[in-house]
């Protein structure tokens, strides 16, 4: 079982990779508007005019990569508009959470809030490897964060991509990195965050073999702990679930509803 779930999950990032490589057009799964910033594919998806406000309250979602985000998410996006919320991602490749990939958060963010009038403090959505990308820009930006929801995210690259992979992101060989992992590596500094007491909700299987729960979501919510901030993280555990498409991670309505509260609480 657990080679055909490694299996499935190296062929979405196989197709991936594909549809980079191809240049396909981004299709988004609900209304929206796909743009360029800094010369990277971006994509928003937007509310009814109806329910648009001013400053418009948003989530970043991560990975946005030409399959993401897929139909899985699609009920998920569904609530997140039906609410007023708008979504919106960058595609940065695989970055890793890499300083380029902040770069790029960083001109989306400067893109929609300083032109498009979104609210200043997103709540950011990582699922899988997008957990590198959104709580690595959080802690270079606490200030700019409203509050984090994952799927099964990424916090520890060593354990996901690994440090092979990671390291040609963050323009270093492998033995550099090693070098910096306290520097770099997002689930080194989660303390920031925890500091900076921004609320944190994350749903997680407990047999993950892909994204071990141990060294990702559960060692994020102990960082927490560290810092007496404990009440801040919601950790969801499914237990027999691991990196999969099972419905309870993509229908839970305790993760929409806090994406949601997060990112009004977001326009303050």
């Amino acid at each position: 079982m657990v080679h055909i779930q490694k299996y499935l999950f190296a062929c979405v990032l196989f197709l991936s990779a594909t549809h980079v490589s191809l240049g396909q057009k981004k299709t988004l799964i609900l209304p929206g508007e796909t743009f360029s910033v800094s010369d990277r594919p971006a994509f928003v998806l937007l509310p009814d005019e109806s329910k648009r406000s001013s400053p418009q309250p948003w989530i970043i979602y991560a990975p946005t990569l030409p399959a993401y985000p897929d139909q899985h998410e699609k009920w998920m996006h569904e609530q997140f508009l039906n609410a007023g919320i708008a979504v919106a991602g960058i595609d940065v490749g695989e970055g890793y959470g890499s300083p380029k990939s902040n770069q790029l958060f960083t001109s989306l963010y400067d893109e929609l809030v300083n032109k498009k009038g979104f609210a200043p403090k997103p709540c950011l959505f990582g699922r899988s490897r997008g957990g590198l990308w959104v709580t690595s820009w959080a802690i270079e930006n606490p200030t700019k964060v409203s509050g984090i929801i994952g799927i099964y995210p990424v916090f520890d690259f060593r354990t996901y991509p690994g440090i092979d992979k990671t390291a040609p992101a963050y323009g270093l060989n492998k033995t550099e990195l090693e070098s910096k992992l306290s520097l770099l590596n997002p689930i080194s500094k989660v303390g920031v965050l925890a500091k900076s007491k921004i609320p944190v909700a994350l749903i997680h299987g407990d047999v993950d073999k892909v994204v071990p729960l141990k060294e990702n979501s559960q060692e994020f919510f102990n960082q927490y702990k560290l810092e007496n901030q404990q009440d801040l993280v919601k950790l969801i555990i499914l237990k027999g679930q691991g990196h999969n498409f099972f419905e309870g991670f993509f229908k839970s309505q305790e993760l929409v509803d806090f994406a949601i509260n997060r990112a009004k609480n977001g326009i303050k």
